[in-house]
């Protein structure tokens, strides 16, 4: 067991307990300048944000704060989309030898669209309400796979967005209540990070050792940090972290 590792877990952990922000943009970024090679960081961060977000589906399930639907849909899309990022990076690797430095650049990009996308939340007072928000799901389902497309071949080469992107695409496009938009998420992201992290798994990009010490820190720090979230002005933190994931997404380009 790493002591460090752990430290850094629980930190993390701690600051997605208390702000809400993604783990995997801020645990991702933070394992490459580190020294470990961006393949095992994105295939080691898919691996541990899928059993964190397995209990926080669970919970969810309990609180029946999931719209399956919205699931299936996204999912038809993200699920082969992220499982075909990661063959597309195999086959790039075979040909090219040089995936670690598309994937940090990947990683860069999506860092700063993170990090964007969180300062907007952040600040964006104004409820969005648009005519595709009137519509049924039935009637955006097209749209609805087209976004599992497109965000989940990002998380699927980055492991970074599962959360923070849908999200957003979810308050703009359909019309949810808050604890809903939250269960739908992270039950969509565990199916989204599984996918994508068994695949990474299958070529050897996990680091199971790693994985178990970031989990022994991470979820007493989760624990931890929501705890202190309803005692701490969780706004400026938001934006205070958004804007470290910024600079980390401008060091990795």
């Amino acid at each position: 067991m790493s002591v460090g590792i752990i430290a850094m877990g629980l930190f993390v952990g701690f600051l997605v307990g208390l702000t809400g922000v993604g783990g995997a943009a801020l645990l991702t970024p933070i394992l490459v300048l580190l020294g470990i090679s961006p393949s095992i960081a994105v295939g080691t961060d898919l691996a541990y944000n899928s059993i964190t977000k397995l209990f926080g589906s669970f919970q969810h399930w309990r609180q029946k704060t999931i719209d399956f639907q919205l699931v299936k849909y996204l999912a038809i899309g993200s699920v082969p989309s992220a499982i075909c990022a990661v063959g597309v990076l195999h086959l790039y690797d075979s040909f090219f030898h040089n995936q670690e430095e598309l994937i940090k650049h990947a990683l860069g990009y999506a860092l700063i669209l993170v990090a964007l996308t969180t300062l907007f939340k952040t600040f964006y007072k104004k409820k969005y309400e648009s005519k595709l928000q009137q519509k049924s799901l039935k009637e955006k389902k097209t749209l609805t796979i087209i976004i599992g497309i497109v965000l989940g071949f990002i998380v699927g080469l980055t492991s970074i967005g599962s959360g923070s992107m849908f999200a957003l695409a979810m308050l703009y496009f359909y019309r949810m209540k808050p604890s809903e938009l939250v269960g739908t998420d992270i039950a969509h992201a565990f199916l989204l990070v599984t996918a994508a992290g068994l695949m990474h798994a299958g070529i050897g990009n996990v680091d199971y050792l790693l994985m178990i010490n970031l989990l022994a820190g991470s979820i007493p720090g989760v624990i931890l940090g929501s705890t202190f979230s309803s005692k701490l002005p969780a706004k400026p933190l938001r934006a205070i972290i958004a804007v470290m994931i910024l600079i980390s997404g401008y060091k990795l380009i």
